[in-house]
């Protein structure tokens, strides 16, 4: 699935879709984003030594794993995070770098999911997170 296909599942745009493709896998979702260097949250996030923070880190996994939920999303539903849990930032992600997610939803019970996920550079691992999300009206 490709940017302009996952515009048609997530509601996000310009600055903070943060995913160029992405996949469901028997039941895995695998996506990418390439780091470009120009993205808004590196100015500043270092000076010199640009890395991506944590947080949207975070989102990346948020956004890919939402193509799991892409049924329960109809009629201008929206997802919403509802918490994190045991995530550990193993290794930096910097420009250039091309993240991969795997995330799966561990447990449902509509309107919650329950999913895990990591993100990964090159096969080095940089995040790995517990987060589970609601799906709330629009």
């Amino acid at each position: 699935m490709n940017r302009e296909e996952i515009m048609n599942i997530l509601p996000h745009r310009n600055n903070m879709l943060l995913l160029d493709d992405v996949e469901n896998n028997d039941g895995t979702a695998i996506g990418h984003y390439t780091v470009r260097g120009d993205e808004f949250f590196l100015n500043g996030h270092f000076p010199g030594n640009p890395i991506v923070p944590g947080v949207i880190l975070c989102e990346i996994l948020a956004q890919s794993a939402c193509i799991l939920m892409q049924d329960a999303m109809d009629d201008g539903k929206l997802p919403v995070y509802t918490g994190l849990n045991n995530v550990k930032f193993r290794s930096p992600v910097k420009p250039g770098d091309t993240v991969e997610t795997q995330c799966c939803i561990k447990r449902a019970k509509h309107p919650f999911y329950f999913a895990e996920g990591t993100i990964t550079v090159d096969g080095r691992l940089c995040v790995s997170a517990e987060f589970s999300f609601a799906i709330t009206g629009a």
